[in-house]
């Protein structure tokens, strides 16, 4: 799913939450410096906080950015705002690049960042429902117009279905016994619920290890969502 990003569209969605700290700034802006000129694709734009410094290191870059998350786009938007012949937004997942890219130029991008995983104003933002730490409707989702979210993989999956992603996504030693737990807890209607749930389906002397017990498991729900 597509869409470009427009300055009116960006005005009709509150980011000013969106505040988040590039990670590796220093040494990113120093790999990007001396790409040469050409087509830039940050394809995990979030606030445009490396692609603001890549673009002021380097004046012969263009930025593609992509995200998949309104919210952190419109973010990037006031955020690249004094600079707006040198870049173009659109909403869409890093599986469109390819295609993106080959639609501006033949030569290719000069080059591309991933900064991959959830960014921290998203799991502070309680009620997208990416974190385990309040209560907040299951949902997970980074594109709200994506029709699955947390809800659906949490209370439709079948057991196994569920153990699979557990185990796969979460790398979770008790995905077996995490999945029996919530499939026998349905209808699950919130994040706190859920990392109840898993929490008492975990053994005792493994959750006194290793962080939060429901950590591994949200991680794996988030990304079979997105």
């Amino acid at each position: 799913m597509i869409g470009r990003l427009s300055s009116s569209k960006a005005g009709a969605v509150v980011s000013d939450d969106f505040v988040h700290k590039p990670v590796l700034l220093d040494r990113i802006v120093d790999l990007f410096s001396e790409v040469p000129a050409g087509l830039y694709v940050d394809a995990t734009l979030g606030g445009a906080g490396h692609a603001r410094a890549v673009l002021q290191a380097n004046p012969g870059l263009h930025l593609l950015g992509l995200d998949r998350d309104e919210v952190a786009l419109s973010a990037a938007m006031r955020n690249l705002a004094d600079m707006p012949d040198r870049f173009e937004l659109v909403r869409t997942g890093f599986d469109q690049l390819e295609h993106l890219v080959r639609d501006r130029t033949h030569q290719g991008a000069s080059a591309v960042l991933l900064d991959l995983g959830v960014s921290s104003p998203q799991l502070d933002q309680a009620e997208r429902g990416f974190s385990y730490r309040s209560a907040a409707p299951l949902d997970m989702r980074m594109d709200r117009r994506e029709p699955k979210s947390a809800m659906q993989v949490v209370n439709e999956y079948t057991y196994p279905e569920l153990a699979r992603v557990i185990r796969t996504y979460g790398e979770e030693r008790f995905a077996s016994r995490v999945a029996r737990a919530i499939v026998e807890a349905r209808p699950v209607t919130d994040t706190a619920e859920l990392a109840e749930i898993i929490r008492d389906a975990i053994p005792a002397a493994a959750r006194r290890t290793g962080g939060h017990p429901a950590k591994r498991t949200f991680q794996a729900i988030r990304i079979e969502v997105n």
